[in-house]
């Protein structure tokens, strides 16, 4: 093949759109990592160098975070695993390891961690457990930047990209996909990496096309080249022809007036063909998502997380800084409906402030997280509660439970309502009622026991990622299974049609928060399952209310059940994919 020739090759697609741009290959290799004696009267210096290197990424990763929690919606994993890495440089196994390995074997602080990081993977290894693996990859990366940092190199992969350029790697971290703006980065495409690994969660969340697992990337390909990312197909195209250059120009150009148009939806009522209200909410993760939350033309939040008042901070906020802060999210969104999770943290969602309370789990996706944790540590849980009781005062609230699996929990959760009202009421606070209580669905036991769990509750909240995961045993951070993790499989559409049936009869509300329902081409299968109301990121929302105003319910029901009537993955995606095609027309 000459070099002049247009190639080809195919992927996976993890990140939608159209990039066009001029090649950027990042050569990635190994730190190379010196290793040397040093005499027992330097060992506190030593250490002294490696807490200076702590420090210093420690401050590079919360400025990286701070860059995270900046984007419009979407980067909650990314948060939470940057938030894991400084949790590493905490007094971990890890840095214990390197402390030790430097007093007792008197090496210098770069060797001492390489040597940890070895050890540490050798363990994972052994255990012979994906998620454990996964993690090992996550030690491998903090132990790599603490050995840049006491090299005094500088790390930035794409310090050096042109404007508008198509990045290929190996792959691309994370914390390295933090980095890259979409003004300087029109698109990216690497060998390794899944459509639910972090750095695709981040490429939708800064709406950079992007496409991963394509073998041989880089050959016949040099710097400089013109490189065509087709996200949706999983597509790349170096040195494209005039003809499928000039076809993907007008794909950009299209897609640029289509979002214009979109956008012009946002004060459209989401009403179907037949008239029937869709309630399109949005997720929210931090205050300053209001904003976007308004401009989206949303009518409510379906999920706000409440994990960032416990985040990066020495201690736990207390009853009073947790009302003033929900009060003030209340009163600035003007009535709207505001769905507020209690806390879901623990396992991999660090919170150093809970110190021992958390603690370490072989498998944290499975340990104590969530509502375990909350009624494991009720001081904790009541504290939530009662800050959302007084918050509910102004405005209106709803209260979700996250991780749900047993109709005993609901109950737990609702004496513990009872008696944080009583004590309002002896403070002279006094409530205008409860707030509604429901569950959220996001574990399989949860959803084959709907129908007992919604005589205890008031609402579902149906969180399809995490219900994608515990069915099919996927953990969707672990890029060497990812394209295995599927919300639109068989198993996992059941569960949610079983939980939109049981709120139907027991005349409950039933929304779905997960990923899926800012997928416009789910939409009238959502809708033709029952459900009512989707909470999405805010980004998401005009597409998903165009859908809706082009879809009458009987036809998306009569729609689900053609979709439900069949068992292969793969058709189902062809069936979906062909109706949404068919709307475009």
């Amino acid at each position: 093949m000459k070099n002049d020739a247009e190639h080809k090759g195919i992927g996976i697609g993890i990140a939608p759109g159209v990039a066009i741009g001029p090649a950027f290959i990042i050569e990635q290799s190994g730190v190379p990592v010196p290793e040397y004696d040093i005499p027992s009267v330097q060992v506190e210096k030593e250490l002294k160098r490696l807490h200076g290197a702590i420090a210093k990424v420690q401050k590079h990763l919360a400025q990286v975070r701070q860059k995270a929690e900046s984007l419009p919606a979407g980067a909650e994993d990314m948060t939470l695993l940057l938030d894991a890495y400084k949790g590493m440089l905490s007094g971990s196994r890890l840095v214990r390891g390197v402390e030790e390995i430097i007093a007792k074997q008197r090496v210098n602080a770069e060797a001492a961690i390489q040597k940890q990081i070895g050890a540490l993977k050798a363990g994972f290894a052994a255990m012979n457990d994906p998620y454990l693996a996964a993690r090992a990859d996550d030690v491998g990366e903090v132990g790599n930047r603490l050995i840049r940092a006491l090299l005094q190199q500088n790390y930035n992969p794409f310090a050096d990209a042109p404007e508008g350029c198509v990045i290929l790697a190996e792959e691309i971290t994370p914390a390295d996909a933090a980095l890259m703006s979409p003004g300087r980065v029109a698109g990216f495409a690497t060998v390794l990496g899944g459509a639910e690994g972090h750095a695709a969660i981040m490429a939708r969340a800064l709406g950079i096309p992007a496409i991963s697992g394509v073998g041989a990337l880089t050959h016949g390909i040099r710097t400089g080249d013109t490189i065509i990312i087709d996200g949706r197909k999983g597509e790349i195209i170096a040195r494209p022809d005039a003809v499928t250059l000039q076809h993907y120009r007008q794909e950009v150009s299209r897609k640029k007036q289509e979002d214009r148009r979109l956008k012009g939806l946002r004060d459209v009522p989401a009403v179907t063909v037949d008239g029937k209200d869709i309630s399109l909410q949005a997720n929210m993760e931090l205050p300053r998502d209001v904003d976007a939350v308004l401009e989206s033309g949303a009518v409510g939040i379906g999920l706000l997380r409440t994990e960032f008042m416990f985040m990066n901070r020495p201690s736990l906020p207390d009853e009073d800084e947790q009302y003033h802060a929900l009060r003030k999210m209340i009163e600035k969104l003007g009535g709207m409906q505001l769905t507020i999770r209690t806390l879901d943290v623990g396992g991999e969602k660090l919170a150093s402030a809970l110190g021992e309370a958390v603690g370490e789990s072989a498998n944290p996706a499975l340990g104590l997280r969530a509502i375990r944790l909350g009624l494991k540590q009720p001081k904790l849980l009541d504290a939530q509660l009662s800050a959302i009781l007084r918050a509910s005062m102004h405005g209106s609230v709803r209260i979700l439970i996250p991780m749900v699996s047993s109709v005993a929990q609901m109950h737990a959760v609702r004496a513990r309502i009872l008696q944080a009202e009583r004590r309002l009421h002896r403070r002279g606070i006094k409530l205008k009622g409860l707030p509604p209580l429901g569950a959220m669905i996001e574990i399989p036991s949860a959803a084959l026991m709907a129908d007992a769990l919604a005589k205890v509750c008031d609402f579902f909240s149906i969180g399809s990622n995490d219900l994608t995961q515990y069915t099919l045993a996927i953990d969707r951070g672990d890029e060497r299974v990812a394209e295995l993790y599927n919300p639109f499989h068989p198993a996992v559409l059941r569960l949610i049609q079983f939980t939109a049936a049981a709120g139907w009869r027991a005349n409950i509300p039933v929304s779905l928060c997960g990923e899926i329902a800012g997928d416009a081409r789910a939409t009238a299968l959502l809708l033709g399952l029952g459900l009512r109301e989707l909470s999405m990121s805010p980004l998401r929302l005009p597409a998903v209310k165009n859908e809706v105003t082009q879809v009458a319910l009987p036809h998306a029901a009569e729609f689900a059940e053609r979709i439900m009537n069949k068992t292969d993955e793969v058709e189902i995606m062809t069936m979906l994919k062909e109706r949404f095609a068919g709307t475009k027309r």
